[in-house]
């Protein structure tokens, strides 16, 4: 038995981390400093926060059975809960709604590939999109993201 206001029994009691409040200015800064640097970036984080994302999000995740695409090319089955864009929203902002350009990656491949887009499409801050030719195919983007 638990008691309150603790979330762990005693035997558990060493994984329950102490609660540190955010600071609130800081994440107000980031929001509104660094995230919504421009008004393009400022138009991704709006989209983010709108119910036809949370929707288009839902339905991704369902209809790819909350698994990793990446790591399903490469015959393994990973959970994944992050719906990513196959090609970035701040290179192609036309496709930011469009069921063909989402994916259900895990935390691993979604790092991996947000690395691989700084490189090729010059995504991210500080950096200048480059004039490429936008990557369609999971497939490929798999490859290259692993460096296959």
């Amino acid at each position: 038995m638990v008691e309150l206001p603790k979330h762990y029994c005693a035997k558990h009691s060493d994984q329950e981390r102490v609660y540190v409040p955010r600071d609130k200015q800081a994440t107000h800064r980031y929001n509104t400093v660094t995230r919504n640097r421009d008004d393009d970036k400022r138009d991704q984080y709006n989209f983010y926060r709108t119910k036809q994302w949370v929707q288009l999000r839902q339905l991704m995740l369902d209809e790819q059975h909350y698994l990793c695409q990446y790591c399903k090319i490469d015959g393994r089955v990973v959970v994944g809960k992050t719906v990513d864009h196959i090609v970035p929203m701040e290179f192609s902002p036309n496709d930011k709604a469009s069921t063909d350009n989402l994916a259900v990656t895990c935390s691993r491949c979604h790092t991996i590939k947000t690395k691989w887009e700084r490189s090729y499409y010059g995504t991210g801050q500080g950096n200048t999109l480059k004039r490429v030719s936008p990557v369609r195919s999971m497939a490929m983007v798999n490859r290259l993201m692993k460096g296959k």
